[in-house]
């Protein structure tokens, strides 16, 4: 064989070498990358179940040949936080904690105010009512002399003929009409003859011995008391029963006298 052949045949024997290196490493490199998914299908999966056993890392070295190894503990993914971000978390929870304490306060502010004002309103509401319940009064007393001469001249005059008889009806439908306004807006009249005497509603001018009543009794009425409501407009004068003179008599008798020293 000639020198040059010899070396044709060397180049094609080193050529089909490194064919079936390069063969033998590509099938290496595949089943490495098999392993690979495996392996990343089972992390994707055991965080739900029972976590699978890492397979055998696969080292392809440059002979050609292959070795097992032992599979490393994976890193974890989260990282320690530095002082700077634990500083800044701090000052957050302590922000928020103020926050909720000067909510707080403006909710029980809001609350004091509610009630200050709803305290105010009915203060003012009711401060309204008895201004004008008093102006109602005073207004009213000074139409009562005129309902008390109409009141006279009804028992006084006497009509003797037509006319005087047309006289007197005219007046008494006046009359009639003025008791009815009054009594539209809340008054009424008082009828305190027979009643006990009650010094809130009726002041006495006259005590008057009797056997008729008892002792307290209102006997006679001078002027009629009104009232407003639940309001005395103006207190009745009455006269008012009291004991005989014959029965004082005998009840001071009766008293015995004081020790004398």
């Amino acid at each position: 064989m000639s020198k040059e052949a010899q070396v044709t045949e060397e180049q094609k024997q080193q050529e089909k070498t490194q064919t079936e290196w390069a063969a033998e490493n590509s099938g290496g490199a595949s089943n490495s990358a098999d392993d690979a998914s495996e392996a990343v299908a089972s992390d994707e999966w055991g965080h739900q179940g029972k976590v699978q056993d890492a397979p055998r890392e696969v080292r392809v070295e440059e002979s050609g040949t292959t070795e097992t190894a032992e599979p490393t503990a994976a890193a974890p993914d989260t990282q320690e936080a530095s002082p700077e971000e634990y500083m800044a978390m701090e000052a957050l929870v302590q922000a928020n904690q103020a926050f909720s304490i000067q909510l707080e306060e403006l909710k029980s502010q809001y609350a004091r105010l509610a009630a200050d004002f709803d305290n105010f309103r009915k203060r003012t509401q009711k401060e309204k009512l008895e201004l004008e319940a008093q102006a109602k009064c005073a207004t009213i007393r000074e139409l009562l002399s005129v309902v008390d001469n109409f009141e006279r001249a009804k028992e006084q005059i006497k009509p003797q003929n037509d006319g005087e008889m047309n006289l007197h009806k005219s007046y008494l439908s006046v009359y009639k009409q003025m008791v009815e306004s009054l009594k539209r807006i809340g008054v009424s009249a008082m009828y305190p003859k027979g009643e006990e005497f009650d010094p809130n509603f009726h002041e006495a001018v006259m005590r008057e011995p009797t056997r008729e009543y008892a002792e307290g009794i209102v006997t006679d009425e001078f002027r009629r008391g009104y009232m407003l409501g639940d309001r005395v407009l103006r207190h009745a004068l009455v006269k008012v029963a009291a004991a005989p003179e014959d029965e004082e008599e005998a009840i001071a008798s009766e008293t015995p006298d004081s020790p004398q020293e």
